[in-house]
């Protein structure tokens, strides 16, 4: 059975979630890539009964404070494919466990930057809450330490960045160990836009 069918069929997400489990990161990477945007709604959806997502499945415990963590994207965007392929680099900073920092990696970012974000647990606030137990908040960029090599961190109010990141948050759901999903939204609207990320350990 391939990843769609899973998604298609009438599988829990944890059956879903053991089934990329079973995978290597090439063979997880692969089956991601193969999803759509109906598909990605429907796991988005059964994602709501896995358990919650944390800081933790981003960047572990184990990881060095500013030491990036990418984890490969794909989007649902109505894009080539190459251009439906990124990266989210996570980083936590130095004596943090609250947040992240990160941004986007990828074949857009010298036109449309790179898309700074913060991520953080939603607890406290019902309605992101039921959307998500971590948002990628771009409403907020990193204010201290950074990985070496990564680019300069610029509001993403500023230049085309705008179009694509400004006022907008990516609420995420578990979907394995490796595997997560996220839908986002401007401001406190859906887009009706999903991606998956996919962590490279």
């Amino acid at each position: 059975m391939t990843l769609a069918e899973l998604v298609q069929s009438d599988a829990p997400i944890d059956q879903v979630g053991q089934w990329l489990d079973g995978l290597d990161h090439g063979q997880r990477w692969a089956a991601a890539t193969t999803l759509g945007r109906a598909q990605q709604r429907t796991l988005y959806e059964k994602a709501a009964q896995a358990p919650a997502i944390d800081l933790r499945h981003f960047v572990a415990a184990s990881v060095a404070d500013t030491t990036q963590v990418i984890h490969h994207g794909w989007n649902t965007l109505p894009l080539p494919a190459p251009l439906r392929r990124f990266q989210k680099r996570f980083c936590r900073p130095p004596r943090e466990a609250e947040r992240l920092f990160g941004y986007n990696e990828g074949l857009t970012r010298g036109i449309v930057g790179p898309g700074h974000f913060v991520a953080v647990p939603t607890t406290g606030n019902l309605a992101w809450s039921e959307r998500g137990a971590v948002v990628v908040d771009y409403f907020q960029v990193a204010d201290g330490a950074i990985p070496a090599g990564w680019p300069a961190v610029v509001p993403n109010s500023q230049g085309l960045q705008r179009i694509v990141y400004f006022q907008t948050r990516d609420f995420m759901r578990r979907i394995s160990r490796h595997v997560s999903i996220g839908a986002a939204y401007k401001v406190e609207k859906p887009l009706g836009h999903f991606f998956l990320l996919v962590r490279e350990d």
